[in-house]
């Protein structure tokens, strides 16, 4: 070995070195609570105050780092490949293996597990220390790195991210799935955080009670009529339709009924529902979930109307209904829980009316898809071939098997469960003819 080659390994060296700090900040600065540095801040840490701007665009600096680390890295391979065509002369192939080799070795152990392990263990100290070089290399290096982002999304199939990949929300899920294996967190916590991050890519049409579920009374219905809605149905606040369903012209709430007919007992039938109706809240079926409940939030109301693209009334939707959708369901005295799918003695079968058309097809043999029927639940698929909201003890015919609602229930009011029973040939035939 020459003397040349000597230096040209510490050459290597020193890049691998310099490379392994850069992977340790870019995981210190994707890793650092914000809340602690701004602690550290209030302290005086001028090195905090450093890191708060930084953290203002973390992703910037992240992806800045990580284009460091790469081209340090592939230098120091360059470099030591030249070494190993020197040390081995007779076969250029065992030298680019011999290279290769090495610096595999070099990048999982140095610059994956080591680095990445410190960045995670002491994020605070690291990235402080990061943080006035990663804002020089932000200078020199932030318009290369985002000039080669936006080539990688030209040439990526579907849409990019402006920011880049490395400092997603998909990162976020990982650590939250490496805790939960570390048992760090419960596996139903990991799954609320996962509900969290999905309820950005929910929409109000999603999560909403149907139209055809949605228990409505007209304006010029008695207070007492309403309170016996109020009461049959399970609600305490109900929606006001004046001509038709998409005619919504209030939301009374059981609440200022009962306190008007204690305070002046003539009201019950003397006064109408709409002289207690307060205004109602529209949303569009497209607004994300997460954005509709900082509005219901703000607004201080607990029931929207969600209308379609032509402002016909698509549904309503709770704040308890968005929330179902991190925690998982709410239950309370007018829910009662049943099983999917219950095997009767007789051979037929009692669904639940939320049991998915494609499940119930396997159960009983027959050939049924969502996106030709145009609805996902046995429920939807009832209403749609009654052509109508159906009331218990209504039936279809479907493939040879009779669908009758049962009773409806739960705090909703809706058929809960649908009994399914072959039929004769000649009588699913009639059927069908009719």
């Amino acid at each position: 070995m020459t003397a040349v080659d000597g230096f040209d390994i510490t050459v290597v060296a020193v890049l691998v070195a310099i490379s392994a700090l850069l992977v340790a900040g870019e995981v210190a600065i994707g890793r650092v609570s914000r809340s602690r540095v701004d602690e550290l801040r209030r302290d005086g840490s001028r090195r905090a105050t450093a890191l708060v701007k930084l953290l203002d665009n973390r992703a910037r600096y992240v992806n800045v780092l990580l284009l460091a680390q790469l081209a340090t890295t592939a230098v120091a391979l360059v470099i030591a490949t030249i070494v190993a065509l020197d040390v081995v002369p007779a076969s250029r192939p065992w030298a680019v293996v011999l290279a290769a080799g090495v610096m595999t070795f070099v990048s999982f152990v140095v610059l994956g597990v080591a680095p990445r392990t410190l960045g995670r263990q002491h994020a605070e100290p690291i990235a402080l220390a990061f943080a006035a070089p990663a804002r020089v290399l932000g200078v020199i290096l932030g318009p290369v790195a985002n000039a080669l982002i936006l080539l990688g999304n030209m040439l990526t199939p579907g849409k990019g991210y402006r920011e880049g990949p490395f400092a997603t929300q998909a990162e976020l899920r990982e650590l939250v799935d490496l805790a939960e294996a570390d048992d760090v967190i419960e596996d139903d916590e990991r799954q609320m955080i996962h509900s969290v991050f999905e309820l950005g890519d929910t929409i109000a049409r999603e999560v909403m009670v149907p139209r055809m579920d949605m228990i409505v009374i007209e304006g010029t219905k008695t207070l007492r009529q309403a309170i016996s809605l109020g009461l049959r149905s399970g609600y305490s606040r109900i929606p006001v339709i004046g001509e038709n369903f998409d005619d919504i012209v209030g939301i009374v709430y059981l609440k200022d009924i009962t306190r008007r007919t204690y305070e002046h007992h003539e009201a019950e039938s003397a006064e109408r529902v709409e002289s207690l109706m307060r205004p109602p809240y529209f949303v569009p079926d497209s607004k994300n979930a997460d954005e509709l409940l900082r509005e219901m939030q703000a607004a201080r109301v607990h029931l929207a109307i969600v209308v379609d693209e032509y402002g016909g009334t698509a549904g309503l939707v709770t704040i308890e209904d968005i929330l179902e959708e991190i925690v998982g369901e709410i239950t309370d005295e007018y829910d009662v829980a049943a099983p999917e799918v219950e095997a009767l003695a007789d051979g037929n079968y009692r669904v639940h009316a939320r049991m998915h058309v494609e499940d119930f097809a396997e159960l009983v043999g027959i050939h049924l898809d969502s996106d030709e029927e145009g609805v996902d639940t046995v429920g939807g698929l009832l209403a749609k071939r009654l052509g109508r909201v159906p009331l218990p003890g209504s039936t279809v015919a479907v493939g040879g098997f009779q669908l009758t609602a049962e009773r409806a229930e739960g705090r909703r009011n809706r058929i809960g469960t649908v009994l399914v029973s072959a039929v004769e040939p000649s009588e699913a035939a009639s059927d069908e003819a009719d």
